[in-house]
């Protein structure tokens, strides 16, 4: 059997082999109500790869990173991902400051597929919590509500809690949207940290000083990709002239056609 196993269009399942890339897409395409919001999308992410995904605003980025969890079947093609174990920290939108929960308790939600709905938090996990807690900078706020908190302060916990699910593969979106340059500088420090201890990165940005400074690979997307490879070609000003373009001529209710690839105007080519 081949080390990456061959799925059927529309299906998503774990991949093993030592020579199989962290993630591979084939003809990918993705969307919502038969609406594509990735169109045709072919490459992979290497085992221990730092990669930045960015492009224009409803470019697909986000759902990018919903197909590669799963929480998105493929319109068409299919993705291949190797890493059972995926962590995910999502948007600063999408996190409830309101609801009632500890620092501890958020950072100690990435143990739990560890420990299973059932197991026990003992003195080894709230070690586990503590230590990440340090990691990001945040000792002493292991009892402080999530309201308390504020934008920066709320994305290290979230790394602290990504940082004790001791996953492979790890998936940012938009992980430095309205937060202060030192906690930029610190979390891309642990960033780096976890490239060099061979895990899979990648992150979803807009600030394309930041990808030119510490992402080696980029994905140039504007619902299909521009341009994939080292950052110093993909950001070239041509590349990105086109990216800026495409989402403009793009139609969102167009029909989607499964058998046919579709030109810039969503219809079928």
């Amino acid at each position: 059997m081949s080390a990456l196993t061959e799925l059927a269009t529309g299906t998503i399942a774990p991949v093993a082999g030592p020579a199989a890339p962290a993630i591979a897409m084939h003809d990918l395409t993705l969307g919502y109500d038969g609406h594509p919001a990735v169109h045709h999308l072919d490459g992979t992410f290497d085992v221990g790869s730092l990669t930045a995904v960015t492009g224009p605003n409803g470019s697909g980025k986000s759902t990018l990173l919903k197909g590669i969890m799963g929480q998105l079947p493929p319109l068409g093609g299919r993705i291949e991902v190797t890493p059972t174990d995926i962590a995910y920290l999502p948007q600063s939108a999408e996190i409830d400051r309101t609801f009632p929960m500890r620092v501890s308790e958020l950072v100690g939600l990435g143990l739990w597929r560890k420990l299973g709905s059932s197991g026990a938090f003992g003195k080894a996990e709230q070690l586990h919590v503590a230590e990440a807690l340090a990691a990001v900078g945040l000792s002493g706020f292991a009892r402080r509500g999530l309201d308390t908190l504020s934008g920066g302060q709320l994305q290290r916990a979230l790394f602290a809690r990504m940082l004790v699910q001791d996953a492979p593969l790890l998936l940012l979106d938009e992980p430095f949207t309205g937060i202060d340059m030192q906690t930029v500088e610190d979390l891309m420090s642990l960033v780096g940290r976890w490239r060099a201890e061979g895990r899979t990165v990648i992150a979803v940005l807009h600030d394309l000083t930041l990808v030119r400074q510490h992402f080696p690979q980029t994905l140039l997307m504007a619902r299909e990709p521009i341009a994939w490879g080292p950052t110093s070609s993909v950001l070239s000003v041509d590349n990105l002239g086109k990216a800026r373009a495409m989402p403009e001529a793009w139609d969102d209710h167009a029909p989607w056609h499964a058998n046919g690839r579709h030109n810039h105007n969503g219809k079928a080519a």
